[in-house]
């Protein structure tokens, strides 16, 4: 994930970032399941106060862009990448399927990039 924040830009920090992870989700940058920096490591990072990417965070979490998972971190959701509702039941479908058969996780996204041609 690559965050820069211009002091100049009419946006305040926090919607700054706020646009550029719901962007980079969107364009297939952040997919579904990136866990996203803990909040005072990104505030750390970009040299802001925590309460600014918190706010950023909580912004993102209403619009169903992100899920917080307690001690599991910030994810990026399906929503946010714009993935439709069919594409996340086949999803489902598939984890579940893979998971009754007792296949390991990373064999089940292994195969499923065979079939995709990747």
């Amino acid at each position: 994930m690559r965050i820069v924040i211009s002091p100049d830009a009419d946006e305040p920090p926090y919607a700054q970032i706020r646009d550029a992870v719901a962007a980079q989700a969107r364009d297939g940058v952040l997919p579904a399941g990136t866990r996203l920096p803990a909040v005072r490591a990104l505030a750390d990072q970009l040299g802001l106060a925590v309460n600014t990417v918190a706010r950023a965070y909580r912004e993102l979490e209403q619009a169903g862009l992100v899920e917080t998972r307690g001690r599991h971190g910030t994810v990026i959701t399906a929503r946010a990448t714009g993935a439709s509702t069919e594409a996340l039941r086949l999803a489902g479908q598939y984890a579940t399927a893979t998971r009754a058969l007792g296949v390991p996780p990373a064999q089940a996204l292994d195969l499923a990039r065979a079939a995709l041609g990747l």
